[in-house]
């Protein structure tokens, strides 16, 4: 095990003196590869920023419930016990219109009474009105579909509407940035591989020599591949360190920003930066590609000094 130790820290200690060996080099590396992680990064705070935000909504969709024209008032009133049980657990607030009451709103709201009054008998049927308050997250408004098809079922009823069409909407558009998001990752985390790769290969050309005396020596390969890993891992971790700074940074002026758009709805939301098991994540993300980045430019270029 100390041997272990040992050998690591050796190569700990190579990574370091070649980085002190052109600082310059490695400083452009980190921040070529640090600009192509600050916009996941950005992205990545902000939807979790909006995330909780999002199922935090007031989510209060209603339906409305239109019985058949020539359903009787007995049997619209019948549906009333059917209707709790259907919206048991949901904390549903129904009430009941009669067709006269929906009429002579008709008649207050669009200020055609004259023409209504042409029309002769009512058209309008009698109707439920069922609020629903148990509902305080987006991914539960696919329920009300599942209470709208019930409803739809019961003897009498005509037509079921539901209003909460901007839930879904919200919630689709949230899993769409996250789509987004993900391919966006995806696309510059080959960038931050290939421009590892391309740096790890200079490396290597340029102590060709060392290797070939070392490879004489006795060194074997995983002796020799190891600092250009820990080379790779460590331009990975310092650009992600730099990318989680510039993402900070902007949050500042953004958040004086956001925080005007709020007041005008009554809200303090501030964008705050990721939690400190989040910023870690990213950070062995972050060193995981350029390790990746490190060990497929070895792999493919040590090979052909064997």
């Amino acid at each position: 095990m100390n041997i272990w130790f040992r050998q690591h820290r050796f190569a700990l200690g190579a990574a370091f003196a070649q980085v002190r060996k052109s600082p310059g080099s490695f400083l452009f590396n980190v921040l070529v590869v640090s600009l192509a992680l600050t916009l996941p990064f950005a992205g990545l705070t902000l939807l979790d920023n909006v995330r909780p935000m999002s199922e935090q909504l007031s989510v209060d969709p209603e339906i409305s419930l239109f019985m058949k024209t020539d359903a009787t008032r007995e049997q619209a009133q019948a549906l009333a016990p059917q209707l709790q049980r259907i919206l048991a657990g949901s904390h549903a607030k129904i009430s009941f219109t009669p067709r006269e009451q929906a009429l002579d709103n008709l008649k207050a709201k669009s200020g055609l009474a004259d023409v209504i009054e042409t029309l002769g008998d009512n058209p309008l049927p009698d109707s439920y009105v069922m609020k629903l308050q148990g509902f305080t997250s987006s991914a539960d408004a696919a329920r009300i579909d599942g209470i709208a098809d019930q409803l739809q079922a019961l003897p009498g009823v005509d037509s079921v509407q539901v209003d909460s069409a901007w839930v879904k909407r919200l919630a689709a558009l949230l899993g769409v940035l996250r789509l987004v998001l993900l391919l966006l990752a995806i696309t510059l985390g080959v960038v931050v591989i290939a421009v590892v790769f391309n740096t790890i290969r200079l490396q290597v050309l340029t102590q060709r020599d060392e290797i070939a005396v070392s490879k004489l020596l006795g060194a074997t390969d995983n002796f020799i591949h190891r600092p250009f890993y820990y080379t790779g891992a460590l331009l990975g971790l310092c650009a992600g360190t730099v990318a989680l700074g510039a993402v900070a940074l902007a949050l500042r002026p953004l958040n004086a920003s956001i925080a005007e758009f709020a007041r005008l709805y009554a809200s303090e939301f501030q964008l705050v930066p990721l939690s400190a098991l989040g910023l870690a994540g990213l950070l062995a993300i972050s060193a995981g590609l350029g390790l990746v980045g490190a060990m497929l430019s070895v792999q493919r270029h040590l090979a052909r000094l064997n």
